[in-house]
């Protein structure tokens, strides 16, 4: 027969395995937070550039602007690879939104299949197993969203340093030593400082 000890052990038992999730809501919390940041700064930047844009649209010294071609080439390819960013952003955010309801949820499935018993305890570990899938999802997305950053940052490097061939004096450009590019291919034919 069980005791009233026996009793307070198991609601213990019960309500300690309902705040268990409260550790995988938390990691959501934290990527909602951070993925949400970096939304933000995709908005900016996107803002940023369209004015530029814009600018370069209706300039009327667009012969005398140095490089005028590369720059509209290059705000337009940073504005595509910006779409795409903000696309896996906020599909991520999705994500972890609904990995984070699950999560509830798999709290609110603990305390219902200990008071209906045992015939439903395959609740809780579908909903908790359902929300760690579409938080992976999510965490597979923004690593896609942080390659696809890198991409944007080497384009933008990459016209820098042809703007900088372009205006430096000639002798610099001669004498300068490229450094080598870790961690990614150069393009064909792709030199930098070298004339």
């Amino acid at each position: 027969m069980p005791t009233a000890l026996d009793a307070l052990s198991n609601t213990l038992s019960f309500l300690t395995a309902m705040i268990t999730p409260a550790l995988l809501v938390s990691a959501c919390g934290s990527l909602i937070l951070s993925t949400s940041t970096r939304l933000g700064r995709v908005v900016d930047r996107v803002r940023a550039l369209s004015s530029v844009m814009e600018e370069f649209v209706r300039g009327k010294d667009k012969e005398e602007l140095a490089l005028y071609e590369e720059r509209v080439q290059t705000n337009f390819v940073q504005m595509d690879m910006l779409t795409s960013r903000s696309r896996l952003l906020q599909r991520a955010m999705v994500s972890f939104y609904i990995s984070l309801a699950f999560f509830v949820l798999t709290s609110v499935a603990i305390g219902v299949a200990a008071l209906l018993g045992g015939r439903y305890s395959w609740l809780p570990i579908a909903t908790g197993l359902i929300g760690a899938i579409l938080m992976l999802y999510g965490c597979v997305l923004l690593i896609f969203e942080t390659r696809l950053a890198l991409a944007t940052i080497h384009h933008e490097m990459d016209f820098i340093w042809r703007f900088t061939e372009h205006l430096a004096p000639d002798e610099l450009v001669q004498n300068y030593k490229a450094h080598n590019v870790h961690f990614r291919r150069k393009k064909n034919g792709e030199q930098h400082l070298t004339k």
